[in-house]
């Protein structure tokens, strides 16, 4: 191994950017125009991996035990750092996996929220006290973190989730090693860079630029891995949880959705749909929590409709660093013939285009707003993740047979209704199988609450809140007696 500083586009190991003989050249090209690379990364492999699970386990001891006040230290200044490096970070993100510009920025700048309310946290990372039923006793539940940790994160949003991750890891007193997709790892490359300025303590953050199939697995079989924190596909991650459980090591997988908006009895129409569209095609429905299917009752659809149609149409599809563009590509060929799959499918029998419904370049990744209606509750249309620019559209004759369509699925991570009616505000909001529930708005999310899913979307504690303390740490309950005299 030797420094590679003059090329940090490869791993950060125990301190050092690594360009081993092992490293294999991987080139991310830009999904707006598939005949540029944008970056070439050297890649990890079993050598690289395995050293950097020695060095999160050999700095782990002295890390776990510096105060929590110095380690939200390092995040006040990575965040000074940060700041001066948004629109650096922005675009990379963008050139990289396709989101508008707009889109990018606005992930970096919330990102200083975020790690603002995680240094913050570090002072409350005690637990509860309690009054003993002995004589002269003190009992209390106290919290230490668990050891070194893996962060495996996707391409989507390339700089939010790798520091949700990482961000709460050292706060709690974790060592960490963080794998971003190798579709688009630039923001997490950007992210060592900057811990590496701010002087973290070597082998306390790691980064390993691979594949998962070549470094995720050893990852999440190795045993000095105490915990695996992974945001993806439910496939992937059902795969991490049956490794991890066989070492009984600890998981928190944020996977897949197909979330629903539901409009029932609602008055303002317009407004419903200019949220729906938004929660629908931003990223081009490339979020786990984008609104996949409209569920609507049968008076209402015709409406609805026409203000979906003119709010998808009014959309300008275009490259993301093109500061016009509300809607950029999809990230790669495997999502762009998925989406095509499933557009198949509703022209054979599974339902009707009512606008969009084709590819609109071949010199990159760009497929129209697509919105399909008449689709059946069961139809794959409504039941499995697109991953993209498709909104379907289910009627249903009432209410119950709503909340019915809306559970009908193997994921529960958000969804939510439209509706003026109270009753149906409340029972939706009990009845629905998903971690997250909105009512009169998208399925939008915030920096300091819990995020997470039920059923097929997830498993293990609820990230980005405060709910992350669970995952990252283990509770000990603790007896103290003084014994009288």
């Amino acid at each position: 191994m030797k420094d590679n500083r003059q090329n940090h586009n490869s791993s950060f190991i125990d301190g050092v950017w690594i360009d081993s003989s092992s490293s294999e050249p991987f080139a991310v090209r830009d999904p707006g125009d598939t005949r540029k690379v944008v970056a070439t990364y050297l890649t990890a492999g079993e050598e690289e991996t395995l050293n950097a699970v020695a060095a999160v386990k050999r700095a782990f001891g002295a890390w776990a035990t510096t105060p929590a006040s110095d380690r939200a230290q390092y995040v006040y200044a990575l965040i000074d750092l940060w700041r001066d490096r948004i629109e650096e970070v922005a675009r990379t993100a963008t050139s990289e996996m396709g989101k508008p510009l707009r889109e990018s920025r606005s992930e970096a700048t919330r990102a200083i929220v975020e790690m603002r309310y995680w240094a913050a946290e570090a002072l409350h990372l005690g637990d509860r006290t309690f009054e003993s039923t002995r004589p002269n006793t003190v009992a209390y539940t106290i919290r230490q973190p668990i050891g070194p940790v893996a962060a495996i994160t996707p391409w989507n949003f390339p700089i939010l989730t790798p520091l949700r991750k990482v961000i709460p890891a050292l706060v709690c007193g974790c060592t960490v090693i963080l794998k971003p997709a190798v579709q688009a790892p630039g923001p997490s490359v950007l992210i060592a860079e900057m811990l590496e300025k701010v002087q973290l303590p070597k082998g306390v953050f790691n980064l390993i630029v691979g594949s998962g199939r070549s470094v995720g697995g050893i990852l999440t079989a190795n045993p000095d891995i105490a915990g695996i924190s992974f945001t993806g596909s439910t496939q992937v991650g059902l795969a991490i949880e049956r490794v991890a459980a066989d070492r009984n090591a600890k998981v928190q997988l944020e996977m897949g959705g197909k979330n629903a908006a539901v409009v029932a009895d609602y008055s303002n129409i317009d407004h419903a749909a200019k949220e729906i569209v938004n929660a629908a095609f931003t990223t081009s429905g490339q979020r786990c929590t984008s609104v996949s299917r409209v569920i609507v009752l049968k008076e209402q659809q015709k409406e609805l409709e026409a203000a979906l149609k003119r709010y998808a149409e009014e959309r300008k599809v275009g490259h993301g660093l093109d500061e016009e563009s509300e809607m950029g590509p999809v990230s790669n060929d495997e999502q762009m013939e998925k989406v095509e799959h499933y557009i198949s499918l509703a022209r054979n029998g599974e339902g009707h285009i009512i606008t969009g419904g084709h590819r609109s370049s071949e010199e990159g990744y760009y497929f129209e707003p697509t919105i399909v209606t008449d689709v059946r509750p069961d139809s794959p249309l409504a039941t499995e993740e697109i991953f993209g620019p498709v909104l379907t559209v289910v009627p249903v004759k009432d209410f119950e047979e709503a909340v019915s369509a809306n559970n009908g699925t193997v994921y529960g991570l958000t969804s939510a209704i439209f509706t003026d009616r109270m009753e149906f505000a409340h029972q939706f909001t009990m009845r629905s199988e998903a971690g997250m529930v909105h009512v009169n708005h998208g399925t939008s999310s915030e920096g300091h609450l819990p995020f997470g899913g039920w059923k097929q979307s997830g498993q293990g504690a609820f990230g980005i809140g405060d709910t992350s303390k669970e995952f990252f740490t283990n509770l000990k309950a603790v007896y103290r007696m003084n014994p009288a005299g």
